[in-house]
């Protein structure tokens, strides 16, 4: 038999947890109920501030009380006290308590930053893959840090996957294919090609041209909003 893991045991300085579990695990380990702290120590010991802060905030839904200045007189502006630890979050079956939902404005964001494109695979809304004809794809949202492990809800922690590569993520199925066989086909390309692929890596982002820019968001329409701007180009192609 397996030995057993004792979450209660999982140490905040652990960098492959998420934000908000080591949030949650230094408050524990280091503050423990009644305590006091200043947010410059949480964010001197787990570095990016402005994740820090937002994921201590993302506690509270879950039951944690922590409490400013503004409603405890008794402390400094730069101290906050940590009244009550709730849910532990750093066990896998409570990881998600009290994360907010995706909002309709924050689901907008994202997709428009990403081109309305797949940040995985490169494919648009109702393409067909290249790999398994007949089979179109669907955007949704993925989180960079697993929501389970504590990723948040705000746009700079999603990125648009089509539903095949969301689902291959979140159960590492699928082949994938491991870094050696990308470099090869890295190399194989032209001059040209490898400098395009060089400013996408640096920027993190491909450069769409405009006409694959404005196919992106015709993929978003209706098929009759679709067919129709098809025929109207169409015909003011031949005008």
């Amino acid at each position: 038999m397996g030995e057993h893991v004792s979450y209660d045991e999982l140490d905040w300085r652990d960098e492959s947890l998420g934000a908000r579990v080591r949030v949650a695990l230094w408050l524990r380990d280091e503050v423990g109920e009644g305590g006091i702290f200043h947010k410059q120590e949480m964010r001197a010991v787990i570095k990016g501030t402005e994740q820090v802060d937002r994921r201590m905030r993302d506690l509270r839904p879950a039951g944690w009380l922590i409490r400013t200045y503004r409603d405890k007189p008794s402390l400094q502006p730069d101290q906050l006290y940590l009244e009550k630890i709730g849910q532990p979050v750093w066990d896998p079956e409570h990881r998600a308590a009290g994360l907010r939902q995706i909002s309709a404005k924050v689901r907008r964001a994202v997709y428009e930053k990403d081109g309305h494109m797949c940040r995985r695979c490169g494919i648009a809304a109702g393409e067909e893959y290249a790999d398994e004809p007949g089979s179109r794809a669907r955007l949704t949202l993925g989180h960079v840090t697993p929501r389970k492990h504590g990723g948040g809800v705000e746009a700079a922690d999603l990125i648009t996957e089509c539903a095949r590569c969301n689902e291959m993520v979140r159960h590492l199925t699928g082949v994938q294919m491991n870094a050696e066989q990308v470099w090869d086909r890295m190399t194989a390309l032209s001059g040209p090609n490898m400098k395009l692929l060089m400013d996408w890596i640096a920027v993190d982002r491909r450069h769409l041209g405009k006409a694959e820019e404005v196919w992106a968001l015709y993929r978003q329409l209706p098929a009759e909003a679709r067919g129709k701007l098809a025929g109207d180009l169409e015909h003011l192609l031949k005008s």
